[in-house]
């Protein structure tokens, strides 16, 4: 297949799924719900942090997080009680459960405290950095900088230790992408979607190798360098543009993410 077929392929498949009709059923309707800034980035994180699984219970589970918070996440975030976080022991989504979320809200309240918020630690990190990949770094090393229990970590994926932090970079995309079709938030104006990587995960690995985009077998780091670098070839100022094309290609033959 020549470069131009696979970007034809590509474009195709981004006009396909770069599609407000999509929103509906996307994990990214739970931030859409939300119109100010700060609600749109603590739901936005929250629901990034349990989305894989079923995607009709990702979306019933996190509405019942907004639930918890009163439909006010940032201002539950700052301000919740400590009654208020003890109720939070009822939420369970898979493997995360009330201790994590109580824990999650914790430490952005910590953000919110040292830096104004999520959106202004991952900003400020990539100013002084220039560099996605030690933003992440940044951002789970002050996360749990707090008082935690330690199962909590295993819910924000360690670029250290060479995860695809795919969740974490499907919520920058979302952040930080704008364009003319409205579906990213494009709310992280300091940070170019040049700098994005791929939110990979089996759906897109799948895709991405059937077409010649990704020779490596694993879903890791390494894999989500490859071949975010094979598609700044078609769009170097927007390379994660594509992830519409290989995710939506992927997981609309099914209805589960991972």
């Amino acid at each position: 297949m020549s470069a131009n077929e696979l970007r034809e392929i590509l474009d195709d498949l981004h006009d396909r799924y770069n599609r407000p009709e999509f929103i509906e059923s996307d994990p990214i309707s739970i931030p859409y719900l939300f119109s100010e800034r700060g609600d749109r980035e603590v739901s936005g994180f929250l629901t990034a942090t349990i989305a894989w699984g079923n995607r009709k219970a990702i979306l019933k589970s996190a509405r019942r997080m907004m639930e918890f918070m009163d439909w006010q996440p940032e201002a539950f975030v700052k301000g919740a009680s400590a009654e208020e976080l003890d109720c939070l022991g009822k939420f369970v989504h898979r493997t995360f459960n009330g201790t994590d979320f109580r824990a999650f809200i914790l430490a952005l309240r910590r953000l919110h405290e040292v830096s104004g918020g999520i959106g202004n630690f991952v900003e400020d990190s990539y100013l002084r950095t220039g560099d996605m990949r030690a933003v992440l770094a940044d951002l789970r090393s002050e996360f749990f900088s707090c008082d935690h229990p330690q199962r909590c970590e295993k819910h924000l994926s360690s670029i250290a230790k060479g995860a695809s932090c795919k969740r974490l970079n499907m919520y920058f995309r979302w952040m930080v992408r704008k364009d003319a079709r409205g579906v990213d938030f494009g709310l992280w104006e300091k940070i170019p979607a040049s700098a994005l990587y791929l939110p990979l995960d089996i759906h897109s690995g799948n895709v991405a190798r059937g077409l010649g985009l990704l020779e490596r077998k694993q879903n890791d780091w390494r894999a989500v360098e490859e071949v975010t670098e094979n598609l700044r070839q078609f769009d170097p100022n927007d390379p994660v543009k594509y992830d519409f094309a290989l995710f939506g290609a992927g997981v609309f033959r099914g209805a589960t993410i991972e």
